[in-house]
């Protein structure tokens, strides 16, 4: 299929793929098109300044997150293609100016005039620049990802300004303050409604934890609260992109400060997962937990969204074949998980911030980017063309008894982790 408002570059990818699919794999072709051209044309906006702002979909807000993910797929060709570098530039500018406004705030406006999901939240700052500000540690982790992919991929180190030097700072005194919490931390957030998940316990400030090494997080990347606050892939996450930030203040801008201080942040988290963070799963093997508190608590589960625990070797935290995660990655794909569904029409994890029986096409999508089996891969993207109700996009969740039942009509992030997928399934990878 051909786009007249696409980039050339991004249709001779596109075309590329069709070729590789073949008439063996025409449907993952038509998805793959549909998909990667769709945030490029419904969620991008390139402002004058050289600014870059990406709506999440259906919700007129860019998430720090979802906005990096939205467009991590198109740094494979971003070497080739200087305009689509200066768009993935002008998104991590923005995405640093948000940091700068608020490094708790989750979600922003375009502009700021006073939008909110819920104009009653409490919390200890507010801005018309929020969306929403439910404090989620992996929030703070994607830009600097992105920052660190765009140079890799491109070799472009223009986006290391200063607003990005002051965002980092900002990035690490957080950090660094959520590892206590109770006593350092401004941080609470009550949101009034009926739905536990949407507001943080005691008062906003969440259950007590003790002190582990990991880095406090209020809410999960599903925008739900955590259950116990040492949300552990995003930890995972945040070791990785520490080590980024490391390497950034090491070899290309150097700052001895920001360098030793990431260095030593990423050694404490990592240390404090390793020893906190371990758990038995009821066949008695060592796994990860999803969530722990310091104090003996843990939750045996994991969630869709990414930072997840199934994507741990696609962050960059451990390798594929580690047995800890090999035997977390059973134990979550299985019946011990609770957000694990299986049906006529799928089968993968789901989350609770969707409907019982939802399964979401990222999972899935995870789930083949984190498999070394090519032929479990090809049968993944089998499942996910089947399951997109005919739309040729990717859903947030889709009901494995019936896949015309799913949440969101127009979801990016999950269009592009599927997009990632056929990439990943003919060799194509953003370099990290």
């Amino acid at each position: 299929m051909r786009y007249d408002s696409i980039p050339a570059s991004v249709q001779r990818f596109m075309d590329h793929i069709t070729e590789l699919c073949g008439s063996e794999h025409e449907a993952w072709a038509r998805n793959f098109n549909a998909c990667f051209a769709n945030t490029l044309l419904t969620t991008v906006r390139r402002h004058d300044d050289g600014t870059t702002f990406v709506l999440t979909g259906d919700i007129p807000a860019m998430w720090l997150r979802d906005s990096t993910a939205q467009v991590r797929p198109y740094l494979a060709i971003a070497g080739q293609d200087a305009d689509l570098a200066d768009m993935i530039a002008g998104l991590v500018r923005m995405q640093f100016r948000y940091i700068g406004i608020d490094p708790y705030a989750n979600a922003f406006n375009e502009e700021p005039n006073g939008n909110t999901w819920d104009p009653n939240d409490q919390t200890d700052v507010s801005s018309p620049w929020f969306w929403e500000r439910k404090y989620e540690l992996d929030s703070l982790c994607y830009p600097i990802q992105l920052a660190w992919l765009l140079h890799a991929n491109t070799g472009r180190c223009d986006h290391f300004d200063e607003t990005f030097i002051a965002g980092i700072r900002r990035v690490l005194d957080v950090i660094e303050t959520e590892q206590d919490h109770a006593a350092r931390s401004p941080y609470f957030f009550v949101r009034d409604c009926d739905i536990p998940t949407e507001s943080l316990a005691r008062d906003g400030r969440g259950t007590p934890v003790a002190d582990t090494g990991m880095s406090w997080s209020g809410f999960r990347p599903s925008d739900d609260a955590c259950t116990y606050h040492y949300l552990v892939p995003s930890n995972m996450f945040a070791v990785v992109v520490l080590g980024y930030v490391e390497r950034i203040f090491t070899d290309i801008i150097p700052d001895e400060d920001i360098a030793r201080r990431a260095g030593w942040l990423s050694a404490r988290i990592r240390d404090g997962i390793e020893t906190h963070a371990r758990v038995s799963n009821a066949a008695g093997e060592t796994i990860y937990a999803y969530e722990v508190d310091g104090l003996g608590h843990a939750v045996v589960m994991d969630d869709a969204n990414v930072p997840s625990l199934l994507a741990a070797p696609y962050l960059g935290y451990c390798a594929a074949d580690d047995p800890t995660y090999l035997a977390t990655r059973r134990t979550l794909l299985g019946e011990e998980n609770p957000y694990y569904y299986a049906g006529p029409y799928t089968r993968g994890i789901g989350s609770p911030h969707t409907p019982e029986r939802y399964v979401w096409p990222i999972a899935r999508s995870i789930e083949g980017l984190t498999c070394e089996d090519r032929e479990a891969k090809a049968a993944i993207l089998d499942n996910l063309v089947a399951i997109d109700a005919g739309t040729n996009l990717m859903h947030e969740g889709v009901c494995v008894d019936d896949p015309t039942k799913y949440t969101r009509e127009w979801f990016s992030w999950s269009n592009m982790m599927f997009c990632e997928l056929v990439m990943d399934y003919f060799g194509i990878r953003v370099k990290r």
